[in-house]
């Protein structure tokens, strides 16, 4: 396989930089015109220049990635599109018939819809072999789930103020700002922990690890929308973020079994120490 391009460290901060600016100068236009149509890449920018940036930084890390970026950006958007059209056909009647159950409900069904995409991919077409590549597949399909969401929320927010773009400002800031820290950190965590069990051949341990990453992304999940208060925001996100980097730094360079042998079963021999999360 074709090793990927590295990118610059500061690449992260270059994507950031002009999607900000090419955010503000749409503003300004649609503020001076008054032009209705400028309104949707407006909305398209502002939700997606920080999880975009997100996954470029992501992707810049030291970490050993097999993951092209033509792959990435694929994953990125049929993740984002797959993802919100079954959470948003699963949570019509959860959120009827779950009652006071209905908020974890949906912590389940975003959480599985996110992971159909990269679930696919390291699953079913089993072409990437390195530990990592689960986690910046994961982060990928979470970005692409947060930008359109973020969208469908901006847009609300607009129609109910009657095109006030303060109120859509509001809305693109705080939710771009927190993304990172929720659905891509808490995809990116689930779909790690898949890609290793994959590699494992689903050992014991592997598995384990994958139920409670499951777990923790959608109690995680369940509690932001439960308590929906900026405080809670910046702790739930931080214990998302914080998982995330440590598992990041636990993944830098290794690739899973390297001098390991394999089985005459096909299965490699456990060893103390693994790729696991």
């Amino acid at each position: 396989m074709a090793q990927r391009a590295v990118l610059p460290r500061w690449s992260w901060s270059a994507v950031l930089a002009v999607g900000l600016g090419l955010f503000e100068l749409l503003r300004r236009t649609v503020v001076m015109t008054s032009n209705p149509n400028l309104v949707p890449a407006l909305l398209v920018v502002g939700a997606a220049v920080v999880p975009a940036a997100f996954v470029v930084f992501i992707y810049g890390r030291p970490v050993a990635f097999d993951v092209p970026s033509g792959v990435l950006a694929a994953v990125a958007v049929t993740g984002g599109v797959v993802g919100v059209v079954v959470a948003s056909t699963w949570e019509y009647d959860t959120l009827r018939h779950l009652g006071v159950f209905s908020m974890l409900g949906v912590g389940v069904i975003e959480e599985t819809a996110k992971l159909i995409v990269p679930a696919t991919v390291l699953v079913v077409l089993r072409r990437y072999h390195r530990p990592a590549d689960g986690l910046l597949l994961g982060v990928a399909s979470g970005a692409g789930f947060a930008v359109l969401e973020t969208m469908g929320y901006a847009f609300v927010a607009l129609v109910g103020s009657k095109g006030d773009l303060s109120a859509v400002d509001g809305v693109l800031a705080l939710r771009g700002a927190l993304s990172p820290a929720a659905h891509m950190a808490w995809t990116g965590l689930v779909a790690a922990a898949l890609g290793v069990a994959v590699l494992e051949h689903w050992s014991r341990p592997s598995t384990i690890r994958f139920v409670l990453a499951a777990v923790a992304a959608i109690a995680l999940h369940t509690a932001w929308d439960s308590i929906g208060t900026t405080p809670a925001y910046l702790v739930i996100g931080g214990v998302g973020l914080g998982s995330l980097t440590a598992v990041t730094q636990r993944l830098r360079g290794r690739p899973l079994g390297a001098g390991r042998p394999v089985s005459a079963a096909g299965r490699r021999p456990t060893r103390t120490g693994g790729a696991g999360i």
